[in-house]
């Protein structure tokens, strides 16, 4: 796995800090069959740190975000709760995207993962503009999940319109269908 770290908010990234996160990349790397690169953002604020990382494949895009009062602590629980997304989705993904090339090779076969789960502002603060992806509703509800967001953009497979999944309130899912 590429790993990129950098420093946000003033944080300087030290060569021990940078060699703790791609020791502990390697948790997630054994999932995957293909070199992926991970980004990894770490931020400092008054009172904690905040450590996101983000790890873009052809289809999904893997990304967890912590706060702790500690970086590495910081560090330790965003990949574990990266890892856990991964081994939550990994089946979902692999089935869901089975149509399209290159999805089944993805992540690898040799994990056992049942054994490893045992063990705003009035004006816009930042600007993006994206590619949207054509897709089924379930498909766009992983991708939510994987990403953490509260919302996610799609291109609806069956209607061909633009359509935006989100959380709700009550911990369920919604879909905005636009005509």
């Amino acid at each position: 796995m590429k790993v990129q770290v950098r420093g946000k908010n003033g944080f300087e990234v030290t060569s021990a800090i940078e060699s703790y996160a791609v020791d502990k990349l390697e948790k997630v790397e054994r999932y995957f069959k293909e070199e992926l690169d991970a980004f990894v953002v770490c931020k400092i604020y008054k009172d904690h740190h905040k450590v996101e990382v983000t790890i873009p494949t052809k289809y999904y895009t893997m990304r967890a975000e912590v706060g702790n009062d500690d970086m590495y602590a910081a560090i330790d629980l965003t990949i574990d709760k990266l890892e856990s997304q991964i081994r939550k989705h990994k089946s979902k993904i692999t089935r869901s995207l089975q149509k399209k090339d290159g999805v089944s090779e993805l992540f690898t076969e040799t994990l056992d993962l049942e054994a490893l789960e045992r063990e705003l502002v009035a004006s816009p603060v930042r600007k993006k503009s994206i590619v949207l992806e054509e897709m089924s509703i379930e498909e766009a509800l992983t991708a939510l999940e994987m990403l953490g967001h509260d919302f996610y953009i799609f291109k609806n497979e069956n209607s061909k319109q633009t359509n935006v999944a989100y959380l709700r309130n009550d911990g369920k899912y919604g879909v905005i269908e636009t005509e």
